[in-house]
């Protein structure tokens, strides 16, 4: 059970993921959440506006249109690869799919693909999937025709990174509305460029590496670890003492350099030598008086 993420959030998430945003005046209040719930929240969903290049589908989104109240999706990704946020709330633009699908994607339990959608708006075995999924329009025709520019398909990736990195989710949690619905087709365009699995490939390889990263730059490597006992191999250490004993006892002029143990070592017999040598003039000076009585 995911809640949404507050206004705040998504503009967190988003920015960290390196995507350019723009707040809408009014897009923090502007949803439908008088209608119905608006979470739990289960994954990320792609559209394309069916709109031309010389048509902003901002303001479409933000307030609907004849037939269909807005919002219609959280944000509209431009050609430019700019990220126009309409709605932090429930919003118009998944409606009705499959129950399988959703399921799926709550478990991220399928391969390449959800299970094929056998459902749409208004089927009687349909669920409403407005509650449970953030939504993304992204500018294009649609007619499978348009190109779709690179700057935008790597804001596509990102945004749907940024929200999934946030609920700690993986990428089989993004999907595009043809794979909810059956009467859906976006986003449409050439496979290698917009297909759903290969988007989902490098939405995955985003959230492989921090949030920050750039496609084609080196990751920063990792911190060294910290020496644990299981990394560490056993030391022999009466060998270890033999080998600073050895070094002390060759450090004068002998090309070794005798560390804080060597010097201990020669400080112990330089000691037992005063002590020999004292004890010997203890002696002497003993023999003395025994042959020099007073």
């Amino acid at each position: 059970m995911a809640a949404p993420l507050t206004a705040d959030q998504i503009v967190r998430a988003l920015r960290d993921e390196g995507v350019t945003v723009v707040e809408v005046r009014g897009w923090r209040t502007n949803n439908r959440n008088h209608v119905g719930k608006w979470g739990p929240v289960h994954g990320v969903m792609l559209h394309h506006t069916v709109t031309p290049k010389s048509m902003s589908a901002v303001s479409m989104c933000f307030g609907g249109t004849g037939d269909l109240p807005g919002p219609l999706c959280h944000g509209v990704i431009r050609r430019d690869g700019t990220v126009h946020l309409v709605s932090a709330g429930r919003a118009n633009h998944a409606g009705g799919g499959d129950p399988d699908v959703l399921a799926a994607v709550k478990n991220e339990s399928y391969g390449t693909r959800p299970p094929a959608s056998n459902e749409h708006q208004g089927s009687a075995g349909a669920v409403d999937g407005n509650p449970h999924f953030y939504g993304f329009e992204c500018e294009n025709l649609g007619d499978g025709k348009d190109p779709w520019p690179a700057v935008q398909v790597e804001a596509m990736v990102r945004a749907s990174a940024a929200l999934l990195r946030a609920h700690q989710w993986g990428e089989k949690s993004a999907i595009g509305h043809l794979e909810w619905s059956d009467w859906k087709s976006d986003p449409k365009g050439p496979d290698n460029v917009v297909s759903m699995p290969g988007l989902r490939t490098r939405i995955a390889d985003r959230l492989a590496h921090p949030a920050n990263w750039t496609p084609g730059t080196a990751p920063k490597p990792p911190a060294p670890k910290p020496p644990v006992e299981d990394d560490m191999q056993p030391i022999d250490v009466w060998a270890y003492r033999n080998a600073k004993a050895d070094a002390a006892s060759v450090a004068a002029g002998h090309g070794h350099i005798p560390d804080a143990y060597g010097h201990l070592v020669q400080t112990h017999q330089m000691v037992a030598g005063l002590v020999a040598a004292v004890a010997n003039l203890t002696a002497r000076v003993a023999d003395l008086e025994a042959r020099n009585p007073s």
